[in-house]
């Protein structure tokens, strides 16, 4: 069975491309996110995913620790794409989405980042009136993109996974999707 984790910054269309993929590849979907969420309320820590960033950092590890166990787990018996974050822009810099407890305890087979040109991302980011992001540069995407191909790497080095880096420009969906589909079979 296949561990694959994927990600993409904000605007990259990494959650339009994993979903139509899919379609095609028999592979359990899981977000990150959601599973420390599930494991927090089974716990009865919090009762809904927003209280999840009011946790004292300690118990936030706890719960990485105890989803990354989780999804190791049904890798056993299932191909597992996880979709998370590689690096999340904070006001003080660059945190690793995956710190080294959650790396070993997933030891994934493959990273994959979905990338798109930052002015394609500014203006998907602008007509999604879903979600309220604050404003960025073509400069600070670019950026933001780079520090996830820095931190893919060094995942890799501890992991021993391969990085592939997959582009998702306008008007391409069709083909991004079979190059993700390329890797997961």
């Amino acid at each position: 069975m296949k561990l694959i984790v994927l990600t993409g910054i904000p605007g990259s269309g990494s959650s339009t491309v994993l979903n139509k993929a899919l379609e095609q590849v028999d592979y359990l979907h899981l977000n990150y996110g959601d599973i420390m969420t599930e494991i927090a309320i089974e716990e009865k820590i919090v009762d809904d995913r927003d209280a999840l960033r009011k946790l004292p950092a300690e118990t936030q590890k706890e719960i990485q620790k105890k989803a990354a166990a989780r999804i190791k787990e049904r890798s056993e018996t299932s191909n597992v794409i996880v979709d998370t974050h590689c690096t999340i822009s904070t006001p003080s810099g660059y945190l690793a989405g995956l710190p080294i407890w959650v790396l070993e305890a997933l030891n994934p087979d493959t990273f994959v980042l979905v990338e798109a040109n930052p002015d394609e991302i500014i203006v998907r980011r602008l007509s999604d009136e879903t979600r309220s992001r604050d404003a960025e540069t073509a400069a600070s995407i670019q950026l933001h993109q780079e520090m996830n191909r820095a931190a893919s790497m060094a995942y890799a080095t501890l992991t021993g996974a391969t990085v592939k880096i997959i582009f998702n420009h306008d008007n391409h969906l069709e083909h991004t999707v079979s190059k993700l589909v390329e890797v997961l079979k």
